[in-house]
């Protein structure tokens, strides 16, 4: 792998939704019992952020469900999600971060962290990429409140790992990491899921080869890892010393533009009750399309389990189209043919529009029912207007009203959220 060093900072805004709720309302996040949860839901819903506070004191995970949240906790604030409101404080961030690199210097990485290239810009005020990294986040506390946690490595892992490992734990929220910091404070994190780039399965595979510290990957032989693993084998190799080869400009600049939707359920799905989802889904996408006037030819549908494990289904099509008709019917005609266990249970679903463009005028093809495709084009159209005029409610799939349906829960959503 070649080394490419640069100064590179990884930026996570600290316990983001839970912390803008505690400051919204005028309160400290860390000293205020507070989650982000909708409990319209039930207790089955997922806690999407826990504040400092809970966290530390009472050991409150994000990402639990509101089940395991203790009731008996005094003052506990319950707070209900508001995309529009995380989104607007993260653009605010965003552009106090472009005060410091320009656009081709700043990867946006989540809605609450970001990557920051700052290599060129030490020498104008002799900084270090410390002392640069320490007025980033002055300015970003003085001007939202917000307290940030930042790892700085000569390049995109390292500083993540910074970040997640170290900067976390410290009473300042920042660490700075090189070469020489990754046997002490790398090679011992345990268990692997611990280190970027490993999930809960590929952790299983690699304890059961014998690997349970980022230390055991980093005295092995990366052709062995590689022969077992594939490419990533060979990655997690050289992330184990701190390698990555990966240049922040490259993850910013992106070849294809593509569209997705996609939930984490809120119980575990039977599948047969997937049609019903996968329906759901190509609405939201088609009308995204629809709005932003591009097409794709091709179409990607993941499901997943609650371990992440599932497989993808792929849709292609000889004209670009956006009509959730024609895509709706190609993935669940697919999805019926296959032999799936009755005892899988499904918790995720995403849906992929690739290498989306611009909707053109329309192509004719001798391979297709023009007439046909002018039909769903034009009713796709009137549908989606309708749902915008009067309501979802007004222009729905019948299927909308059974049981597994998201749909009408997530038409007024951002991210699955309420506004």
């Amino acid at each position: 792998m070649k080394r490419i060093d640069r100064n590179i900072l990884a930026i996570d805004l600290k316990s983001f939704y839970a912390s803008v709720e505690c400051l919204d309302r005028g309160l400290d996040p860390f000293s205020t019992p507070l989650v982000v949860a909708d409990e319209s839901r039930g207790d089955g819903t997922i806690v999407l952020a826990a504040s400092p506070f809970i966290k530390e004191k009472y050991h409150v995970p994000s990402r639990c469900r509101l089940s395991e949240v203790p009731k008996d906790i005094p003052g506990l604030i319950i707070a209900m999600p508001k995309m529009k409101r995380y989104l607007e404080v993260s653009a605010k961030v965003n552009d106090i971060y472009l005060e410091f690199v320009s656009e081709a210097d700043l990867f946006v990485y989540s809605i609450d962290e970001s990557f920051l290239d700052v290599t060129n810009y030490l020498k104008r005020n002799n900084d270090t990429p410390k002392s640069y990294a320490q007025k980033i986040i002055r300015q970003i506390r003085a001007r939202t409140g917000l307290v940030v946690t930042a790892g700085i490595g000569l390049n995109r892992f390292m500083a993540k790992a910074c970040m997640d490992v170290e900067a976390k734990r410290n009473k300042d929220f920042l660490a700075e990491w090189d070469y020489s910091s990754i046997p002490e404070h790398l090679w011992t994190v345990k268990p692997l899921s611990k280190m970027w780039g490993i999930g809960k399965q590929l952790e299983k595979r690699l304890n059961k080869m014998g690997f349970y510290t980022v230390g055991d990957i980093a005295v092995s032989d990366p052709k062995f890892l590689k022969r077992k693993l594939g490419v990533i084998g060979e990655e997690i190799y050289y992330h184990s010393l701190g390698y990555d080869d990966a240049l922040l400009q490259e993850s910013y600049t992106s070849q294809n533009h593509s569209l997705s939707a996609g939930q984490v359920l809120l119980r575990d799905y039977e599948p047969s009750e997937i049609p019903v989802l996968i329906q759901d889904m190509v609405i939201e996408l088609s009308d995204r399309m629809i709005e932003e006037g591009v097409t794709s030819r091709e179409f990607l549908l993941y499901l997943g389990d609650k371990e992440h494990q599932g497989f993808s289904l792929k849709a292609s099509f000889f004209t670009p189209t956006n009509s959730f008709e024609k895509v709706g019917k190609d993935f669940i005609q697919q999805y019926l043919s296959l032999i799936i266990p009755k005892d899988l249970l499904f918790r995720t679903i995403n849906l992929i529009a690739l290498d989306v463009s611009e909707e053109g005028a329309y192509q004719m093809s001798i391979f297709e029912n023009t007439e046909e495709d002018y039909r769903i084009r034009k009713l796709d159209k009137t549908l989606l207007s309708i749902r915008k005029k009067y309501g979802t409610e007004k222009a729905m799939p019948c299927s909308a009203l059974s049981f597994s349906s998201t749909f009408i829960t997530r038409q007024n959503q951002i991210g699955g959220h309420h506004a």
